[in-house]
């Protein structure tokens, strides 16, 4: 059952990496993040994508959210995450490619499990990919679901920061 406003976020673990090693030049271990912890007291937007360095998450959908980060933070939000099946070394060297910074939290599903627990699993693979996240965005308050917006496949509009931005007033 896919996750509805009113809902409480499941818990699960996502894992991030926040540092590059530069003899390795690679991301640094990935830390478990526990979604529960995460969202007490906070106000989080979540947009889950099928996959980092793929063509409509690399192109619109994560730089959509980076460019409106100072929009989003004024609507009184503390974090955007960007969640994908993908593990956190991956999400770190997505996030450093396309010059996130701190500003959005890359987190990793890498075994699909919070995505399964969401309900937003998407079968892809027909093209090579596996169990992907389906687009989506969501506006939790507190560990409390305000707002899930989930595309139709192939398209890109309801999960976009400007949506988001015109739902948070």
């Amino acid at each position: 059952m896919t996750i509805k406003i009113g809902d409480h976020l499941p818990d699960g673990v996502l894992f991030e990496s926040t540092g590059y090693s530069e003899e390795t030049h690679c991301p640094v271990r990935p830390a478990q993040v526990k979604v529960a912890d995460e969202v007490k007291g906070k106000r989080i937007v979540i947009f889950g994508l099928p996959g980092a360095f793929t063509p409509t998450c690399s192109g619109k959908h994560l730089p959509g959210y980076l460019t409106h980060h100072d929009k989003l933070k004024a609507k009184k939000v503390d974090q955007i995450w960007c969640v994908a099946v993908n593990d956190g070394f991956v999400m770190a060297a997505w996030g450093r490619d396309q010059n996130v910074d701190s500003k959005i939290r890359m987190l990793g599903d890498g075994n699909g499990d919070w995505t399964k627990a969401l309900g937003l699993e998407l079968d892809t693979r027909a093209g090579g990919m596996g169990l992907r996240m389906k687009r989506c965005s969501i506006l939790v308050d507190d560990g409390v679901v305000k707002q899930v917006n989930v595309e139709e496949p192939g398209k890109f509009e309801a999960s976009s920061a400007e949506t988001m931005l015109g739902q948070l007033g």
